[in-house]
């Protein structure tokens, strides 16, 4: 549904995005992430056709986004960060005045207007100014705006932003019922919510591609050798070298906590060796205080794709 072939912008002698190339299948709801200056909105505003690239190609549902604008911007539905309203217009005013602007006429206007309306939680403001709603209305205003036409794509910057955690749970609720029925391109700062909505995540960095994974590969990726946590009371000799016997062990590291051993026990990769450590509490009669597993979250893979990248 999203094509995008070696894909680059300049402004000035300053790179934006450099030969960026990824796909969006039909239905698939992406992450797009990446550090402040990394090129994301320059891509979005490119696949919008708010701005030509310098160089390489992209396309939606067939159409390019130099030669056929005006057709690309009949199925998508874009959202920047900061969405552009009139602040003077009511919002059923605003939204019908979209909705026409986008090709929608007579009673398909009302049908999709009471739609949005209920899908963004916006009945209550059917007939308030834009400029007198707080910001988080107003980006469900901007939502709305999006869906109004029912694009085959969607491309949302930022949708959260500004909201609060019942606004960003119903957001992150809409945006999950939307995979399937629409393609969905996502720009978020709330990892946790793009972990939780999307199926698949690309991460830019510099303008390029540093990872393209399905979400739970993309956590798979990182976690490598694993890490149980030990808190326990007992002999400390005892406790390291009990630990450090057991077979998936590769290294165990330990710090005195007051009476309480810390053990860091880095272990092969997909080894669980937690019943085996509480085994080994009873039979010396350790007392146990901690028992976790550490692993990667999407913040962790984030982090060392962009700032440790090379690493």
């Amino acid at each position: 549904m999203i094509r995008v072939e070696h894909l680059t912008k300049r402004f000035g002698g300053r790179v934006a995005v450099d030969d960026l190339s990824f796909e969006v299948k039909k239905g698939e709801v992406v992450g797009f992430l990446g550090p402040n200056g990394a090129g994301k909105t320059t891509t979005m505003r490119i696949l919008s056709c708010f701005l030509p690239p310098t160089g390489g190609s992209a396309s939606i549902a067939g159409y390019d986004v130099v030669r056929e604008a005006l057709d690309v911007r009949y199925c998508v539905g874009y959202m920047p960060e900061s969405v552009p309203l009139y602040m003077e217009m009511r919002v059923n005013e605003y939204l019908r005045f979209r909705a026409r602007l986008k090709g929608l006429r007579g009673r398909r206007v009302e049908s999709r207007l009471d739609d949005v309306l209920a899908s963004c939680s916006l009945e209550s403001c059917y007939n308030r100014i834009i400029g007198h709603l707080s910001k988080g209305y107003r980006q469900r205003v901007g939502l709305a705006d999006a869906l109004i036409h029912e694009p085959d794509v969607l491309i949302l910057d930022e949708p959260s932003i500004g909201l609060d955690p019942n606004q960003i749970r119903h957001i992150r609720h809409l945006i999950r019922g939307l995979g399937g029925r629409y393609t969905v391109l996502l720009s978020s700062h709330i990892l946790p919510e793009v972990e939780s909505v999307c199926d698949r995540i690309l991460i830019i960095n510099h303008g390029r591609i540093v990872a393209s994974e399905a979400t739970s590969d993309m956590l798979g990726l990182m976690r490598g050798n694993r890490n149980i946590i030990v808190e326990a009371k007992g002999p400390a000799a005892q406790i390291r070298e009990g630990l450090e016997a057991l077979d998936p062990v590769v290294r165990v590291s330990s710090t005195q906590v007051g009476q309480w051993e810390r053990c860091v026990c880095e272990c092969t990769n997909d080894s669980d060796v937690r019943t085996e450590i509480f085994d080994l509490a009873r039979m010396h009669g350790w007392v146990l205080r901690e028992l976790t597993m550490n692993q990667a979250n999407l913040e962790d893979i984030f982090v060392a794709m962009t700032e440790g990248g090379e690493r």
